[in-house]
């Protein structure tokens, strides 16, 4: 992978879980609620270090499938 913070592959210091965009936050944590209730997964505001690592990679990963979906309709013009 390559990290363009800083132009090295891995570094302590920067954060992984800043958007880049940083105006799609809010857009991006309403799909993540909604995914989160889509998959049966009580996802709280705030605090959810209780949730196990399983359930948390499916939200991620159906929001990584639903972002690509979106994109290829986007640049299919459909």
């Amino acid at each position: 992978m390559f990290n363009s913070n800083n132009g090295s592959s891995s570094s302590s210091s920067s954060n992984s879980n800043r958007a880049n965009v940083p105006e799609a936050r809010a857009a991006l944590d309403n799909m993540k609620y909604e995914i989160a209730s889509e998959l049966g997964i009580n996802l709280k505001q705030g605090y959810n270090g209780d949730l196990p690592s399983r359930q948390a990679g499916y939200i991620g990963g159906y929001m990584v499938k639903r972002m690509i979906e979106q994109q290829e309709r986007q640049m299919s013009g459909k």
